[in-house]
């Protein structure tokens, strides 16, 4: 029989995570804005990086959701197997 604990990210882990994305975000917009370019051309990379950092989240969403609905199909079909077992156990005295 298995524990159904759910893996836990660490407070350092999620710091880690917060700070790359705001130093990259940043990086970017800094990048953009001291190109030498007309502007035109920095609203394209602007716009290219705001659909960039949205499809990222949405994609990481999609992740999460199909090994969350993964995990849940998982202990559904355990605890069907279990089930099978149990009723079908020959030990049991009648």
């Amino acid at each position: 029989m298995s524990t159904n604990t759910k893996p836990k990210n660490t407070s350092a882990y999620v710091a880690q995570a917060a700070i790359a994305f705001v130093v990259s975000l940043f990086g970017t917009g800094a990048g953009i804005a001291y190109l030498p370019l007309d502007t035109w051309q920095r609203g394209f990379l602007a716009m290219s990086g705001l659909f960039l950092v949205t499809s990222c989240f949405t994609l990481a969403k999609v992740v999460r959701d199909q090994q969350e609905t993964q995990t849940l199909i998982g202990r559904i079909d355990e605890a069907r197997l279990e089930q099978l077992i149990a009723e079908r156990n020959s030990f049991k005295s009648v």
